[in-house]
């Protein structure tokens, strides 16, 4: 088997920042592409830092030629398997197995749209996730918010400062508490509750409704359910919380010794800077393990100062 330092699942945001952090510490990398990003059809990525407005697949195409000077080797396959071994990882992909020292997962999550004929369609053009990513586009528009109960109130407020003039979508029972009913009615936010029989439209969104009632959108946002995007974690033995998300302290290690995290799949904000962010995070952690365990082999260590064993911050007060 092919050995190398780190692979590294996923290539999105934090897939990519994780394996440029590893090449430019000197690892050898094996990136697993993993097929397209959950924002593959947003038209436009926000609040990217130098690149607002670019599209995903622009941002993951400069952020594989940022890989390019460094030992990383870069394969469109999925990651199929995943084993632990004494000395490390055994991982499957379609070009066979590889061993690799350490495991890095960017897999992502996927969305579980409701079932609302026509949604799909839509998802990414005029049904939205995020109102800090499609926001500004559809900014003083009539813009629906798709949920109920406190998923949909709150989705409500939010969306709210980007325009005035937004109704909620309940699709049957609102599930609203009285209070938050008030709070709607206090900010003139409608609310309707016919169950929704399709959307339609193209530039705009056609919400049609049981009993024949029609209402045009500019733009529709709603918060899906997710699951995770690979079998991988769960197989691993990384632990889940109650949502489905990877388990990761500050340093985005796992509950499995060797392996951690990154990006939307362990519950980070779903942004493409949080996402990145989480990656570099990451891989600075697993590198840091690398290069203590290389330390070791030649029989050195890394040395607390006299300070550190006295439980006393270092001199000089606090880090730069």
């Amino acid at each position: 088997m092919q050995n190398f330092d780190a692979v590294v699942v996923g290539a999105g945001p934090a897939g990519l920042n994780a394996a440029l952090v590893l090449g430019g510490a000197g690892r050898r990398v094996l990136l697993l592409d993993g097929g397209p990003p959950r924002n593959a059809k947003a038209t436009a990525a926000h609040g990217v830092f130098t690149r607002d407005g670019a599209a995903p697949t622009g941002l993951k195409r400069l952020g594989l030629a940022d890989l390019e000077p460094y030992p990383v080797t870069v394969c469109p396959d999925m990651a199929r398997e995943a084993r632990c071994l004494p000395d490390g990882f055994a991982v499957r992909h379609d070009g066979g197995w590889v061993h690799a020292r350490r495991l890095l997962l960017a897999t992502g999550v996927r969305d579980v749209l409701p079932n609302v004929p026509g949604l799909r369609e839509r998802w990414g053009h005029t049904v939205h996730h995020c109102p800090y990513c499609d926001g500004w586009p559809n900014r003083e528009h009539m813009l629906g918010v798709l949920g109920s109960g406190q998923e949909g109130h709150h989705l409500a407020l939010s969306v709210r400062s980007w325009s005035h003039r937004v109704v909620l979508l309940t699709g049957g029972p609102d599930e609203l508490t009285d209070e938050q009913r008030e709070d709607l009615r206090r900010l003139d936010i409608p609310v309707h509750t016919a169950p929704i029989l399709r959307l339609g439209g193209r530039d705009t969104v056609q919400v049609k409704f049981q009993g024949g009632e029609r209402l045009t959108l500019h733009a529709v946002f709603l918060n899906p359910t997710q699951v995770q995007n690979s079998t991988l974690p769960a197989a691993l033995g990384c632990e889940l919380n109650e949502k489905s998300r990877v388990v990761v302290n500050e340093h985005g290690m796992t509950s499995v010794r060797g392996v951690w995290a990154a990006g939307d799949m362990t519950g980070a904000p779903q942004y493409v800077m949080s996402a990145a962010s989480t990656g570099m995070l990451a891989a600075v952690s697993l590198n840091t393990t690398l290069i203590h365990e290389d330390v070791r082999k030649v029989g050195a260590a890394f040395h607390k100062s006299p300070d550190e064993e006295a439980g006393e911050p270092p001199s000089g007060g606090e880090a730069s």
